[in-house]
């Protein structure tokens, strides 16, 4: 994520900020900058950027009830932000708990459109193409008989909103027997499937590159789900996948490796912007565990570049973590048969001349050093 300041003070803030804590200014995200920016008052509801006086924005209608600080143009006819018209169903807002889960899971998806908009991807919603366009269920379960199951079906991702609670999601990550479970994670998994009917769908040769990495996607999926629920992951699985639920099918595979290239990127993203290095004391004379982050992830085109600074940055906050009496904070290990996986998501998405079906915009592709 990147690092943002206030532009009329120079206060250091969050991506979630909506006013500075040290001048009071007013402060919304603009897709177009990629920016917080500062806000003057104009009238009314109508503000004005102290970066762009030319032209005037309004908050997302969802700013309402504190669950978004992304703007719109003034002059826009939709009352929603482009990560909130993505939302098709919300929970029920008369229910105080509801409202604190709803935000929590508007943070963690304004921050996966955040990284998808880095990346140029596509970011369409349903209502202006019912068809190919991405939506949004946050689904609550009302009685114990009406599960909820969190999926993708046809640009549709249904979200549990009882993963905002964190001591459900602590217990859900307990029973399942997973290292690392996150809402921002779930995420970034479910867009894995959203993006792989956009990469793959109707395009023999990269369904054929796709399966000589990631297996076939042809195999039948509910077959493959009993049997892993049932058997669980084969041993050393570790040596080829990058968590235990990859192991059911090349689908899952897929959407959990995309989820930890999100992972990497907007994580990289941070240390860069935050100016950081790694310099063991221990390891100063090999060097093998420094890092310089001096170049902006998203226009390096080597892989081995990106993990080549991810491995020193995971073992120091690891060890960070652990220095608070804290769980490991990145409790993977990446064999090398996985980092192929993420460099071939890596070159698909920096060569994706044709991805964007014809109802999407031409995309720029992001500059490599």
């Amino acid at each position: 994520m990147k690092l943002f300041k206030c532009h009329y003070c120079g206060q250091l803030l969050y991506f979630e900020n909506t006013h500075c804590g040290k001048c009071g200014s007013s402060l919304g995200f603009s897709i177009e900058s990629m920016d917080l920016l500062t806000l003057i008052p104009e009238s009314g509801e109508v503000f004005k950027s102290t970066a762009d006086r030319n032209h005037r924005f309004r908050y997302c209608a969802n700013a309402y009830h504190g669950a978004c600080n992304w703007l719109v143009h003034g002059e826009q006819q939709d009352n929603y932000c482009l990560a909130c018209k993505l939302n098709h169903t919300i929970p029920n807002l008369n229910l105080p708990e509801h409202i604190v889960q709803w935000k929590k899971l508007e943070i963690a998806k304004h921050r996966l459109i955040y990284t998808l908009l880095k990346l140029k991807l596509p970011v369409v919603s349903k209502s202006d193409d019912p068809e190919g366009g991405l939506a949004f269920d946050f689904l609550a379960e009302e009685d114990s008989a009406k599960k909820v199951i969190m999926g993708h079906d046809c640009g549709l991702i249904t979200i549990n909103i009882n993963e905002a609670d964190e001591a459900n999601r602590i217990s859900m990550q307990e029973k399942l027997n997973e290292p690392y479970r996150t809402l921002l994670g779930h995420f970034r998994h479910e867009s894995g499937h959203y993006y792989w009917d956009k990469l793959f769908t109707n395009d023999p040769e990269k369904s054929q590159n796709f399966r000589a990495v990631f297996g076939d996607e042809r195999a039948d999926y509910s077959e493959a789900l009993k049997i892993h629920y049932e058997h669980g992951a084969p041993p050393n699985w570790q040596e080829s996948f990058v968590s235990a639920y990859a192991t059911m099918h090349p689908w899952e595979d897929w959407a959990e490796t995309w989820a930890h290239y999100l992972h990497i990127m907007d994580t990289l993203e941070t240390a860069y912007t935050y100016g950081m290095g790694v310099r063991p004391v221990a390891s100063s004379k090999t060097k093998l565990l420094s890092a310089e982050f001096q170049n902006d992830p998203f226009r390096i085109k080597d892989f081995q570049r990106l993990i080549d600074l991810w491995i020193p940055l995971t073992l120091a906050v690891n060890s960070l973590n652990r220095s608070m009496g804290q769980p490991d904070l990145y409790p993977f290990v990446i064999a090398p048969a996985v980092i192929g996986k993420l460099t071939f998501i890596h070159d698909l998405i920096l060569n994706r001349g044709s991805i964007a079906k014809d109802s999407y915009p031409p995309l720029s592709i992001p500059t490599a050093v």
